[in-house]
């Protein structure tokens, strides 16, 4: 299966072949398939290996004790799901399935021992716990302070080069697998809102989504809307 992580971090770093195979022989351990709407880490875990995710999209979640539900990220294929260290303590989240996915299973010491072996790798490591400090920040300003249409535009031009970064974007077209309640739960709204604020963005020309598909119309209309800076996205 294509490594799409070692595809999104050489975008940026150029890896000695050494540590291309090693990474390389990482994606192949411990593969797992996880169906949709199921948990691949569940909330206050014990110590739990790391997961790269080869296909499919998963969230990291809180969970209200009402039920109610906060997406506090989402995790795309490419994506190293705790990748430095934070793999050895209890987990304060969940990470769920948001569809069907295939995951290598990264243990601990197997992480360490590549880590030692390559400093690029390790350094690849850092910078994706880095990736995901920076958009957690962004997600956490967009929820503070933009308005809903500008949270919507600003989620979908993120997506956009987040997964244009592995290639997975073709003529501005790109997967779109989740749900309007889930966009409702990554964006602090209702799916009423969510459902009248995609017709917006349709009816500006912006966007068009059809069979889980989404097409940018208007890239740069649509950044100026969201005031979309992707200063934060390392990879893309």
């Amino acid at each position: 299966m294509d490594n799409l992580f070692l595809r999104k971090v050489e975008r940026q770093v150029r890896l000695p072949e050494a540590a291309r195979a090693a990474l390389g022989d990482l994606a192949r351990q411990q593969i797992r398939h996880v169906a949709a709407r199921q948990d691949l880490v569940g909330h206050d875990t014990g110590p739990h290996h790391a997961h790269l995710i080869l296909d499919g999209w998963a969230c990291r979640y809180r969970q209200f004790p009402d039920g109610r539900r906060a997406i506090v990220a989402l995790l795309l294929p490419g994506d190293l799901c705790d990748p430095y260290r934070v793999h050895r303590i209890r987990a304060d989240h969940a990470v769920g399935a948001l569809t069907a996915l295939t995951v290598a299973r990264l243990a601990p010491e197997a992480l360490d021992e590549a880590a030692r072996a390559h400093p690029a790798i390790e350094a690849c490591f850092r910078r994706e716990m880095l990736a995901a400090l920076a958009l957690q920040r962004e997600w956490t300003a967009g929820v503070g302070r933009r308005s809903a249409i500008e949270r919507l535009a600003h989620l979908f031009c993120e997506l956009h080069l987040r997964l244009a970064a592995v290639g997975l974007v073709a003529d501005a077209t790109f997967p779109m697998p989740v749900t309007q309640p889930d966009l409702a739960d990554a964006l602090g709204q209702t799916s009423v809102h969510i459902n009248r604020t995609l017709r917006e963005l349709r009816a500006a020309g912006l966007i068009e989504l059809r069979g889980r598909r989404l097409t940018i119309r208007d890239l740069p209309g649509l950044k100026a809307l969201a005031l979309f800076d992707p200063a934060y996205l390392y990879w893309a």
